[in-house]
């Protein structure tokens, strides 16, 4: 395919212009739909030739791959997220004045498909992928062709032989965002780990802009009477609150955060508990709103401080030594001490043999005194 803009046989302007769309909503997942994409050429003369360009966000694709289409495939880097697209060229005569529609160029959406880009360009040159592409991989099936549509003048505007747009699919899906919560035991003085989650368990992914907003925050607040020696790179606006953010500017399906924190255990507080939460912006598409937050729960050993379950999983806890606390307050390596004056105290068995014991020397020693006294009287 050619790389220089194509000629007009007079000389004058090209001025390809693109017709305005809105956003395509109400899709199915795993529906075929067609995009609402018109052209024409508002120049003086008839170009001889035609490229235009797709380009869609991940829930997306295209139903075929036309033979005089070619498709690449481009990883996300800086703030975009993975897309694809799919150059076709035309040998049709776009003659001035009249609206043109791809025909064949049919778009399907994914499961996870929920809010995507549809980016439309044509040029009378083949103006390539963007950045990144990976490919091409041309088309096995049926040629595509234009077609002429009813209307003689587009509303639409580019520049010269050039024109792009974007149109944005909405689709009747949802993503269930969710957190969860931890399970903490230890003593005072204890360094523990703490592990909670951030969980898009989809079935869609979801694209911030120009979309409803997504949340793109998880708060944490510790449980009183800790202190975190270690912390994730998050905002801290209280003492024990932090603030984190989900990274990029979408969030994938199956995308999982964790957020790990050291945590010392300073004292114990009686009911202390922490949080897991989402934040509170409009998720219209996370129906499952029971999810959204979680406890994190402690147990101070051996000060009566205990929790009750959390909600959204636990988390495994160790004790200043690195050994599993159990709920005795003993290490898993170790085992509970005893003396002779503790169990003398409970009066429990063990206790016995230690009072007979003591009798027995009692005894012994009366008798000793008796010999003695016997002994004298003789003399």
């Amino acid at each position: 395919m050619s790389t220089a803009p194509c000629a007009v046989a007079d000389g004058s302007g090209t001025e390809l212009v693109l017709g305005t769309s809105s956003p395509v909503s109400g899709v199915q997942p795993g529906s075929t739909f067609e995009a609402p994409v018109t052209f024409g050429n508002k120049g003086t003369k008839t170009l001889e030739k035609v490229w235009l360009r797709y380009t869609v966000t991940k829930g997306l694709d295209y139903a075929d791959v036309p033979s005089n289409c070619v498709r690449w495939d481009i990883h996300p880097y800086d703030e975009l997220p993975a897309r694809s697209q799919m150059m076709c060229e035309f040998d049709q005569a776009v003659e001035p004045g009249v609206v043109y529609a791809p025909e064949k160029l049919n778009l399907k959406a994914l499961d996870r498909a929920l809010y995507d880009d549809l980016d439309v360009a044509v040029g009378d040159y083949d103006f390539g992928p963007d950045e990144g592409a990976r490919g091409p991989v041309r088309g096995t099936a049926p040629a595509a062709k234009l077609v002429e549509r009813s209307g003689s003048v587009l509303p639409g505007s580019g520049s010269g032989g050039y024109a792009e747009a974007r149109v944005r699919v909405n689709t009747a899906n949802t993503a269930d965002f969710q957190v969860s919560g931890a399970r903490l035991k230890g003593r005072v003085g204890d360094m523990i780990d703490l592990q909670v989650k951030f969980i898009n368990a989809g079935p869609a992914w979801v694209l911030v802009e120009p979309g409803p907003p997504v949340p793109t925050r998880v708060l944490i607040k510790l449980p009183s009477g800790t202190t975190a020696v270690k912390a994730p790179n998050c905002n801290k606006p209280a003492a024990g609150t932090y603030d984190c953010y989900i990274a990029q500017g979408w969030v994938e399906e199956d995308q999982v955060n964790t957020y790990s924190f050291r945590l010392k255990i300073d004292k114990a507080v009686a009911g202390a508990k922490g949080s897991v939460a989402l934040t509170a912006e409009s998720r219209p598409y996370d129906v499952n709103k029971t999810n959204d937050k979680a406890d994190i729960l402690l147990d101070v050993l051996g000060s009566g401080s205990a929790g009750g379950s959390p909600s959204g999983g636990e988390s495994g806890t160790t004790g200043g030594s690195g050994t599993t606390v159990s709920s005795s307050g003993t290490g898993s390596s170790g085992s509970a001490s005893t003396t002779g004056g503790d169990l003398a105290a409970t009066g429990s068995a063990p206790a016995l043999p230690l009072a007979g014991a003591a009798a027995a020397v009692v005894a012994a020693g009366a008798g000793t005194v008796l010999l003695a006294r016997r002994r004298a009287a003789r003399r």
